[in-house]
């Protein structure tokens, strides 16, 4: 059967991308736990008790630093839940397929985008 015809992957072909997620999980979670920590550390060893005027300098950058992180920290979180939604979709032997196309989309999309429900000529069209 030609690649074009197939309506879904194989199960051999789902525990591959599934391998490939649960090890982009892994790294994402990880990531995460890292920016969460880095907007709740009020125990650093900078110079917060030490030194009042470096102090009112240092507010600035510290609150910039924080409210980005909180930014990575939300993005960091959508994507887990986009992983966390493919496994779904694996499970359901659903993953890989357009939500607009019904086509499969390519494995090359799909490795480089684990989490992708459209396919490129889909995304395409959305331009």
């Amino acid at each position: 059967m030609a690649e074009k015809e197939k309506t879904r992957f194989s199960d051999e072909e789902l525990a591959e991308f599934k391998q490939i997620i649960l090890d982009k999980l892994d790294k994402a979670k990880k990531d995460y736990d890292i920016l969460k920590s880095t907007i709740t550390q009020g125990d650093s060893n900078d110079i917060q008790d030490t030194s009042p005027t470096f102090k009112v300098l240092e507010e600035g950058a510290s609150t910039l630093s924080k409210e980005e992180a909180g930014n990575l920290a939300q993005r960091q979180q959508k994507f887990i839940q986009h992983l966390q939604a493919a496994l779904v979709r694996i499970e359901h032997k659903t993953y890989g397929i357009c939500r607009e196309t019904g086509k499969l989309i390519s494995k090359d999309r799909l490795r480089a985008v684990p989490h992708a429900t459209l396919s490129m000529e889909a995304k395409q069209r959305q331009r």
